[in-house]
């Protein structure tokens, strides 16, 4: 039983996909914070207390679960989040009518809730040349995962009026059980094995990189603003860009030598953005300025896990 006065005391969280990177890593900061959390997972998997294994596409079941969890708040983090991803059709059918099926079951439940954070995706903001990217900069989606993710903002307007609403859209961002198909992992990973070696591409790039555990907890807090964040739109992000080098050098300082970098022309991607930073301003005034957690600590934290 969550304590008296605690910020969930009393309230249910959905979550769906639960059992993802970030899922895991919301679930823990939402019940510090008192709530009692549900979640949805992939079917096929063995769904734990509860937790309920279904999926996007189903309408009927989504609509089951809403139905008896009654949540009061609900994260939707359930996605295809690989932007390689193969399955185009799957891409769409998930992130854009999978969430569609979730709105209409929240709209139509007879228990309300009081903040419904969707999760977008920085990549809606594409090739552009803003030094800093703020929510003003226009969308300009250059892959079919980040036209899904902007598609699916725009379906979601169309609940705006019967749902409270937060739209997020988050920068890079990686911790622990981040798949290595991603970058930092990978080169973690290469770390950890002692290999001699890796293959990258274009090493003079910048990306802005949160931690998994800061986006969480920006995720929570935005979820307990309720109806005064809903309607907007929030880059989640550091606000500061780490070149892949530097990422390399810190993490020769933490294994304590240096890999030899092969840069594989197959990984270099045409017309790449060379800076990638997030405006967090509207995110820190909403939620108040919270420590995020230094590139090299995450990495180390990663490394040593």
């Amino acid at each position: 039983m969550a304590a008296e006065g605690m910020e969930g005391a009393g309230k249910r969280a959905l979550i769906t996909g639960l059992s993802g990177f970030t899922g895991r890593y919301v679930e823990q900061e939402l019940s510090a914070a008192g709530y009692e959390v549900y979640g949805t997972i992939t079917p096929g998997h063995e769904p734990g207390p509860r937790q309920f294994a279904v999926d996007l596409g189903d309408r009927a079941g989504l609509a089951a679960v809403v139905a008896q969890v009654r949540p009061d708040v609900v994260a939707h983090l359930a996605a295809i989040a690989f932007v390689g991803h193969g399955d185009v059709e799957q891409i769409y059918r998930v992130n854009v009518a999978g969430t569609r099926n979730l709105l209409e079951a929240l709209a139509a439940a007879e228990h309300k809730p009081s903040a419904v954070l969707l999760a977008s995706s920085a990549n809606v903001y594409g090739n552009t040349d803003a030094g800093v990217i703020g929510e003003h900069v226009p969308a300009a989606p250059a892959n079919d995962y980040a036209v899904s993710k902007l598609a699916m903002e725009y379906m979601a307007r169309l609940w705006q009026d019967k749902l409270p609403l937060i739209m997020v859209r988050p920068f890079n961002y990686t911790g622990v059980g981040q798949h290595e198909n991603f970058l930092l992992p990978k080169i973690v990973a290469h770390f950890r094995r002692r290999a001699g070696d890796i293959e990258l591409g274009n090493l003079h790039v910048w990306r802005d990189f949160s931690d998994v555990r800061t986006v969480a907890s920006s995720y929570r807090r935005l979820l307990a603003l309720g109806p005064a964040a809903a309607g907007q739109t929030f880059n989640v992000c550091s606000g500061q860009a780490y070149s892949l080098g530097e990422a390399l050098d810190m993490m020769a300082d933490i294994a304590g030598y240096q890999i030899k970098v092969h840069v594989n022309p197959a990984f270099v991607r045409a017309n790449e953005v060379v800076r990638l930073v997030g405006d967090n301003r509207r995110l820190l005034a909403a939620i108040g300025a919270s420590a995020a957690v230094p590139l090299a600590d995450t990495l180390r934290w990663m490394y040593t896990a």
